[in-house]
């Protein structure tokens, strides 16, 4: 029955999606499609393979991050802070995608790297989790003195829940909106993929090659992460034990 259950909804989630997102997605092909016939009409000198070429070359540059600006190119995702934010991603199973070792030792290195630091990330979430559960179980304790023993644990529950989403899911996209100029949906969105580990790709934090960000910008989001995974963590823990 739980099996059932389960492949129901994620045939459920894939008709959704499907109906949402595949009209999108071939207008989007098809503008794609249209241009590239426009752009050869436009410019005969330019030849089909030729610019195939190009366009594969730029999309391999920009997966190692390297991005054109009129007649130079910018680097900057393997600097120590942008390494520093990859590895975290790394460790945590976030994985964007959007960046990854393209050399053999990088590679060798990233594998090892996750064997060990992987069992250390989820160590760290889970004394995280408790030290965060300690605390509202302190704060539930003390009310209790009052004789609010089952209004307490309720009370902080609660208090814990919407800290929890100030903190971590709803805040955030303000700064994100501000230093990515993204929409506060998206920021939501990226927010949420992200403490989740689901980790897609599409949105991800300091890529924009147009933007200045600050140094402490991807620190900070790196200690978020964190905290925000933990936290995401002990409420998802909630709604497992509610399904059981």
């Amino acid at each position: 029955v739980l099996l059932l259950a389960y492949l129901g909804y994620v045939g459920l989630g894939a008709g959704v999606l499907q109906a949402l997102e595949r009209p999108a997605e071939v207008q989007a092909a098809r503008r794609l499609l249209q241009q590239h016939w426009e752009l050869l009409a436009n410019h005969t000198c330019l030849r089909g393979p030729a610019l195939q070429r190009l366009i594969q070359g730029i999309i391999e540059a920009y997966k190692s991050g390297i991005t054109l600006q009129g007649n130079t190119t910018s680097l900057g995702r393997w600097d120590f802070s942008g390494s520093f934010f990859f590895s975290i991603s790394a460790i945590t199973t976030i994985g964007y995608g959007n960046l990854s070792p393209s050399t053999v030792a990088g590679r060798i290195f990233c594998t090892l790297f996750a064997l060990f630091g992987i069992p250390l990330n989820l160590v760290l979430l889970n004394e995280i989790g408790q030290m965060m559960l300690l605390g509202v179980q302190r704060c539930a304790h003390r009310l209790e003195m009052f004789h609010w023993k089952i209004k307490a644990a309720l009370l902080m529950k609660t208090c814990a829940l919407v800290t929890g989403l100030l903190l971590f899911l709803l805040l955030p996209p303000l700064l994100f909106s501000d230093k990515e100029g993204w929409t506060y949906e998206e920021g939501f969105y990226y927010s949420f993929i992200t403490l989740s580990t689901i980790g897609f790709g599409d949105y991800v934090i300091g890529m924009n090659p147009d933007h200045t960000y600050p140094s402490w910008y991807k620190n900070v989001t790196s200690l978020w992460i964190l905290f925000g995974m933990a936290w995401l963590a002990l409420v998802i823990k909630f709604c497992i034990n509610l399904l059981e």
